[in-house]
């Protein structure tokens, strides 16, 4: 996160309290980093309280710049102002959609996980995040180069965070229920499965250091053992990673991400892989 030279916060009128902004402070005033403020509106003028939040920011140190802009839909707004700003990382509060619009239409924040090419922090409470346990979900039972590279950037951040927020990190990974049917007789028990998941882990907690007591093996659906495990610590943060899907048109998230985000009482940082970001980039270049 040290890199980070330019932050993109998604301002709401209607949300004056601004989490997303808190967060975005919390991070600049570590990495000195610069803040962009965007307003996604068509039709009203937010300028005065843009002026209003830029002088007060201004007066606290920050570097500030404020824009009001909409290109078609909420996340492509975002995105398009991201890249335009050179911002690498997007900041916004998340807010549930109602269960039966979420049915028949797919969330804007889903698709701004789905379609940003970079990380986004997804805020969802207004714990603060100093002295919390930070929680990082990697796929240990994946180690190919895409899943290497990502774990990588996930623990990474998760250190990152659990710096500047002086807690602890902790590291989740899932592994699949028995099955009778399975051909290796290894995944027909749990006991021989998660002590091959735990053996598949000592590189892995040597490689950047992560001790026993901060790493859980856990039976399940990632999607359900995620937040069951940020609840039970009481995470400030989730860090979570997307690989994208092939044979579908763009670079689709996998839905864990997606169900993650409701589910989780923390806030979530979700991130991709560079080739992802780099096939996201060409897609918004094409608009």
């Amino acid at each position: 996160m040290q890199a980070i030279r330019s932050i993109l916060v998604v301002m709401e009128p209607q949300h004056p309290e601004g989490l997303a902004l808190k967060r975005a402070k919390l991070i600049a005033g570590v990495t000195q980093s610069h803040l962009h403020l965007l307003v996604c509106d068509k039709k009203g003028d937010h300028s005065a309280w843009l002026n209003d939040l830029s002088s007060g920011l201004a007066q606290e140190g920050f570097s500030v710049s404020t824009q009001q802009s909409w290109h078609d839909n909420l996340h492509q707004t975002i995105i398009t102002v991201q890249q335009a700003e050179g911002c690498s990382l997007v900041v916004k509060q998340h807010l549930p959609d109602n269960p039966l619009k979420k049915a028949l239409l797919t969330p804007e924040d889903w698709k701004l996980l789905r379609y940003c090419p970079g990380p986004v922090l997804m805020v969802k409470t207004d714990r603060p995040w100093t002295g919390g346990s930070i929680l990082a979900a990697v796929d240990v039972g994946n180690a190919d180069g895409e899943h290497r590279t990502l774990h990588a950037g996930i623990i990474s951040h998760g250190y990152d965070i659990a710096g500047l927020a002086k807690g602890t990190l902790h590291v989740i990974t899932a592994h699949p229920t028995p099955m009778l049917s399975a051909v290796d007789p290894t995944y027909q028990l749990k006991e021989t499965i998660e002590a091959r998941y735990r053996e598949q882990c000592r590189s892995f907690q040597a490689e950047y250091d992560i001790s026993d007591e901060r790493l859980h093996v856990v039976e399940g659906p990632a999607d359900v053992v995620i937040p069951q495990m940020a609840h039970r610590l009481g995470a400030a943060v989730t860090v979570i990673g997307t690989v994208a899907r092939t044979g579908l048109s763009g670079a689709l998230i996998g839905n864990t991400a997606e169900v993650v985000l409701d589910a989780l009482e923390s806030d979530v940082l979700v991130l991709k892989p560079d080739e992802v970001i780099a096939h996201l980039e060409e897609l918004v270049a094409q608009r």
